[in-house]
């Protein structure tokens, strides 16, 4: 098997045994919990009955079926202070379409009639691409104020490793600054979330997972405020995918590294398998051997002139 072979079959079992290690841990973490909610609300709805004899069970599965398409079709009675309170006005659709072309798609919210199911086709179809110029665009953006920066600490004698070093956290730290770390604190005053969920919502979120289950202004009445999330939204997708960009980079980098330091240890072996004459046990192209060679040549002529500098002139 080649080497691009090996490496990417090892790159499938890493691939899913990260995958296998998730759903193990998820499963030991969640199970339980959902077990126990469970047999509470068996518990609960038991009681209830008995409490209510008046009421059959037929009957309430029938109210419960009705409060769970409700929230389906994102109605949250509980919480619907009047009738005139929708989720559909223009800050709420403003959001709605941001979800969209984002394709973060949280669920909670979608359009039930036929010409905004067509609408909503129509409008992704030509909204998603746009999205990714837009995210492109100010990636690219992101990206020159690195390379000012890089020159910048270029100019003050930095090394090239430590330049990259330090603009990755430097970007790093002021995104989780902005996207991660203050806007918990609005959804703690506004949505009454704990810190630790509005960090949660927020990374789902720009990472475009949207699971649904914390979803911003659904009990909020404020106007504006869903549309300052969407705006939030975009500049911090870009942000997370910028941070994946350099993250990537660096793996590939370091892949490149470790595939070209296991090519000059097979090169230089061959090399000297040759030079005693035995045949290289694994095949190795010409050019890499005579790259080796020519390497062995030039350090070679190296330590001549060298030496050639040190005997003193008659």
């Amino acid at each position: 098997m080649t080497t691009c072979g090996v490496h990417m079959v090892l790159m499938v079992i890493g691939y899913l045994s990260y995958l296998l290690m998730g759903a193990a841990i998820f499963q030991a973490l969640e199970e339980q919990s959902e077990r126990k909610v469970k047999r509470e609300m068996v518990d609960q709805k038991r009681m209830f009955l008995e409490n209510h004899s008046c009421l059959s069970e037929e009957a309430m599965r029938n109210f419960l079926q009705m409060m769970m398409k409700a929230q389906q079709n994102g109605v949250n009675l509980l919480e619907m202070e009047s009738l005139n309170q929708t989720n559909w006005d223009f800050s709420g659709s403003f959001f709605f379409v941001g979800t969209v072309i984002t394709t973060i798609g949280y669920g909670y919210l979608a359009p039930r009639t036929a010409g905004g199911q067509i609408f909503c086709v129509l409008f992704a179809m030509f909204g998603i691409p746009l999205n990714l110029i837009v995210l492109s665009r100010v990636g690219k953006r992101l990206s020159s104020c690195t390379e000012r920066l890089d020159k910048l600490l270029y100019k003050q004698g930095i090394e090239k490793k430590l330049v990259k070093f330090v603009t990755m956290v430097f970007f790093l730290m002021m995104g989780i600054f902005l996207f991660l770390a203050i806007p918990p604190l609005v959804f703690h005053s506004i949505e009454g979330w704990s810190y630790r969920e509005g960090v949660y919502y927020a990374f789902i979120t720009l990472s475009t997972i949207g699971f649904g289950d914390y979803v911003v202004g659904v009990k909020s009445g404020k106007p504006y405020y869903r549309f300052l999330v969407a705006l939030w939204i975009l500049f911090g997708m870009a942000w997370l995918a910028f941070l994946f960009n350099l993250l990537t980079n660096f793996y590939t980098d370091t892949e490149k590294k470790i595939t070209k330091v296991h090519q000059k240890r097979k090169a230089a072996k061959a090399v000297k398998d040759i030079g005693n004459g035995t045949p290289p046990v694994s095949p190795i192209s010409e050019e890499t051997v005579a790259l080796e060679m020519n390497c062995s040549t030039q350090q070679t002529m190296v330590l001549l002139s060298e030496q050639d500098s040190m005997v003193p002139s008659m």
